[in-house]
């Protein structure tokens, strides 16, 4: 069934499948074992030496994860993935893996929280420095480079303001330099927007939101189209560091990826029309999303992306107190972290996912504290547009 010719949805079922299943089985079996037993000692040594494709010890290989790895790496045109338990685990572990003491890396100013506490208070520990531009603007990112700049790191869309970055451009800058780049693709999914294809290193993702689409799952995913690199991230770094997924959850993450062409587009259909009525909302103003015309990265998103996702963030007229009232009286919605599930979700993110942030540099990062971010669900639109209003007709 494998076939790199396939399109997006018939991949995201059959991608990576080497064969039948054991017992013919319609869906691969979760392989809950640690470790894996050898025939003598010269197998041993063939596996040892990856002569042999067979495991050792989950923690370096294991069928159920190399599945969901070769299923990610088709859907992101790479030679290879890495699973990892979490998101964090992927991004911490390829920042880690190409950057070295008295080395600098450059990142956009708005960065998931953790993200940007990794690389402005734990690098900083191994003596790598950081700096923080608006690389929307490439000029700042030329001005930022120097000699020991060795890695251009961002999300596109990104957390929270859905700022679009040029992939194209800022891989033309740093190519010139022999600067990496990484490209956090969690919010967009591999169904809209493929980095590596648009010249990026490494692709990264929270594995835990739209890939597996259903809140039940915590995990993480690198590809890359150097597959020497992959194998020395899975081995020097993953194994190493001990971030490694279970099997269990690489078979939610693959029994979600089956789904993620059809939630994807259902997403943003609502996505569109619940933006289009914050937009109109005489509460609400700025609203972030790509996919508005007016909204600053709309060419560059309709140029890189094949859509402009679910995630939208906006500003409540009327600052931080009428922005906690306002997600305090959501009903439908659910107030919490996290985004790409089937329930919409809501949140203040200066006050949980990017608290991490100085207070007094918000504005400089691009935030605000009344800047509220939703996760668009599966749940009909119409009925998350009357949530909406019913709550901001109480401001």
């Amino acid at each position: 069934m494998n076939n790199k010719n396939y399109r997006f949805d018939t991949k995201a079922i059959h991608g990576g499948s080497t064969g039948k299943n054991p017992n013919n089985a319609l869906n691969p079996p979760i392989f809950q074992t640690s470790t894996f037993v050898f025939d003598d000692i010269d197998h041993v040594e063939r596996v040892m030496s990856f002569e042999s494709d067979d495991y050792v010890y989950t923690r370096g290989n294991n069928p159920t994860l190399r599945l969901f790895e070769n299923r990610m790496a088709e859907l992101e045109y790479g030679e290879g993935a890495v699973a990892f338990a979490s998101g964090m685990a992927a991004i911490s572990s390829v920042l880690f893996s190409f950057l070295k003491p008295n080395d600098n890396i450059i990142v956009h100013r708005t960065l998931y929280g953790s993200s940007y506490n990794v690389v402005t208070k734990v690098l900083p520990q191994y003596d790598v420095k950081h700096k923080i531009v608006d690389l929307t603007n490439l000029e700042e990112l030329k001005a930022a480079i120097d000699e020991n700049t060795k890695v251009v790191y961002f999300e596109t869309p990104s957390n929270p303001n859905l700022s679009i970055i040029d992939i194209k451009e800022v891989v033309k800058i740093a190519k010139q330099r022999d600067i990496k780049v990484v490209v956090d693709n969690t919010f967009a999914s591999p169904y809209f927007q493929n980095p590596l294809l648009l010249g990026a290193d490494v692709v990264v993702h929270s594995a835990t939101k739209y890939i597996c689409g259903h809140g039940d799952v915590v995990g993480g995913v690198a590809a890359a189209k150097d597959r020497d690199y992959i194998h020395y991230l899975k081995f020097d770094y993953m194994c190493e560091f001990g971030g490694v997924m279970s099997p269990f959850n690489a078979w939610l993450l693959l029994r979600g990826l089956k789904t993620l062409g059809v939630r994807m587009r259902q997403h943003e259909k609502s996505a569109m029309e619940v933006a289009k009525f914050l937009n109109h909302h005489p509460k609400i103003k700025n609203v972030m999303y790509p996919g508005l015309e007016g909204f600053k990265g709309y060419e560059i998103a309709k140029e890189q992306m094949n859509g402009f996702g679910a995630m939208i963030s906006f500003e409540i007229d009327g600052g931080l107190e009428e922005a906690k009232k306002f997600v305090e009286s959501i009903k439908l919605a659910q107030l919490a972290v996290s985004l790409g599930d089937c329930e919409t979700l809501i949140e203040l993110p200066a006050a949980m996912t990017h608290i991490g942030y100085p207070h007094e540099k918000l504005v400089e990062f691009g935030l605000t504290e009344s800047m509220v971010r939703i996760s668009v669900g599966l749940e009909d639109y119409n009925d998350i547009i009357e949530d909406l209003e019913q709550a901001l007709k109480l401001i």
